[in-house]
């Protein structure tokens, strides 16, 4: 039994310990907007916060984020709305077929909780990890700016 904190709510899951997190929230915990894309943590599709961390959900083994805060997607938002960079993604109209934009927001959420005014080559740096067949990398980096505004920073 592994006890995890997921969202802020606790969960105890009976899976062998080194069972990726990624198949833990998707198939255990019902959270499907993180998304299976490459399973080598190569295009950030399945990024997810542990601890505030960018992490990869595909390759990290669930014994290593026991006991730790991990936010998904489904948990950026509370009742008073949606997270900055959520509300940035929809009005800058990110998406095309919106596949990899669970990992491309988490990053960002990540990125500006660390540095709330990147510089382009910061920017470049967080975002580079996460791939976008579509190629909306110019609407994800003029959303990013945007959240920046929203955020107030």
């Amino acid at each position: 039994m592994i006890k995890l904190s997921v969202n802020g709510q606790a969960h105890t899951v009976e899976v062998a310990p080194d069972t990726p997190l990624l198949w833990v929230l998707r198939d255990h915990l019902q959270l499907t907007g993180t998304k299976f894309g490459c399973g080598m943590a190569q295009c950030g599709a399945c990024t997810v916060h542990v601890d505030g961390m960018a992490m990869r959900a595909c390759v990290t083994p669930i014994s290593a984020v026991a006991d730790k805060a991990i936010t998904t997607i489904e948990g950026l938002s509370t009742e008073a709305g949606l997270h900055p960079v959520q509300q940035a993604w929809i009005d800058e109209e990110v998406p095309q077929c919106g596949y990899c934009q669970s990992g491309q927001i988490m990053a960002a959420v990540a990125l500006l909780a660390q540095t709330p005014k990147p510089t382009e080559a910061q920017i470049d740096a967080a975002m580079s990890g996460n791939l976008c067949r579509c190629g909306t990398y110019q609407r994800i980096r003029k959303a990013i700016h945007r959240a920046i505004e929203l955020k107030g920073a």
